[in-house]
């Protein structure tokens, strides 16, 4: 069969103008991915409180850039320590009670919180830990009005591991952190999924990080935990990660782990996936996390 070439264009130009039009597709998604609103659920007011797990509580809020943020203070009047609770990218603060309980009954004061956009807190749009670390903020500034001679810590998971990190190494009253499941930075999470996905990864991260910086005010590289986590020492950190995990895998915090400075711990669970290692050995968890804090937030650590 003779092929018929004598207008190519006519086949060259719609076929590339399809994939621009797939390439923006795909970093519009991404963007939406990582910053739109979370999605709200029927269900989503009837989660367990406090109340289940039989901790005393009260509830508390703050602003940040005009949004109300929405926690549980979980008291121990004896104490001076504090622990703040950070959670996923899509996550709420109910999904921390089996920590902060065990905290609590460890003797710590506990603050849960729900950042922007998610659970109980206001805003309908969020971020991956850019726009979230003003909540944290506005958690340890509420932790210091309220007890002004607090020894505080901070624990976070997955994006709020991220942002534990980013907040901890320029906000020197927290005292020590424990990152569960961290990315080193978003270029590479994303990276990672286009990656997976059988996606161009060079070309797609600099396509979507334009967009996102257009479209949501941020680049990715403004949160690269691996770049901050220096300013933390002599600060204790402990890094725990699933040697299994998919979603974020272990070389993150290897990499996190090799850029931070003394004193600082890796913990590796064998088999755990995305934030599982808790759910391994609930007991050893909780162990494991309050005699790093208990080490690590004493009036006479230096």
């Amino acid at each position: 069969m003779k092929m018929n070439l004598r207008h190519p264009l006519r086949v060259i130009v719609p076929l590339g103008g399809a994939v621009v039009a797939g390439a923006l597709g795909i970093a519009a998604y991404t963007g939406y991915h990582l910053n739109g609103p979370t999605r709200r659920r029927f269900l989503d007011g009837y989660t367990f409180s406090p109340w289940e797990v039989q901790v005393d509580y009260e509830p508390v809020e703050w602003t940040v850039e005009g949004a109300t943020i929405r926690g549980w203070w979980l008291p121990q009047p004896a104490s001076r320590q504090v622990v703040i609770g950070c959670t996923g990218h899509r996550g709420a603060k109910h999904e921390l009670l089996g920590i902060g309980s065990g905290l609590w009954r460890a003797g710590y004061n506990v603050l849960l919180f729900d950042f922007r956009g998610r659970g109980e807190s206001d805003g309908d749009a969020c971020s991956l830990a850019f726009h979230e670390l003003a909540d944290l903020r506005g958690a340890v500034a509420y932790t210091l009005e309220r007890m002004p001679e607090a020894e505080l810590g901070v624990i976070g998971y997955s994006m709020g591991a991220a942002v534990a990190l980013l907040v901890t190494a320029s906000e020197p009253r927290i005292r020590a952190v424990v990152a569960d499941a961290p990315f080193a930075s978003i270029r590479r999470v994303v990276g990672s999924a286009y990656t997976r996905r059988r996606v161009p990864a060079g070309a797609m991260l600099r396509l979507s990080d334009s967009i996102n910086r257009w479209r949501y005010g941020y680049g990715y590289g403004a949160v690269q935990p691996v770049d901050a986590v220096a300013a933390i020492a002599p600060r204790p950190l402990l890094l725990i990660h699933g040697s299994e995990d998919r979603t974020i895998p272990l070389d993150h915090s290897e990499e996190i782990y090799a850029a931070a400075g003394e004193p600082k711990e890796l913990w590796v669970i064998p088999g755990a996936g995305h934030c599982a290692a808790y759910f391994v050995d609930r007991a050893a968890y909780v162990a494991r996390v309050s005699a790093f804090f208990e080490r690590s937030l004493s009036a006479e650590h230096g």
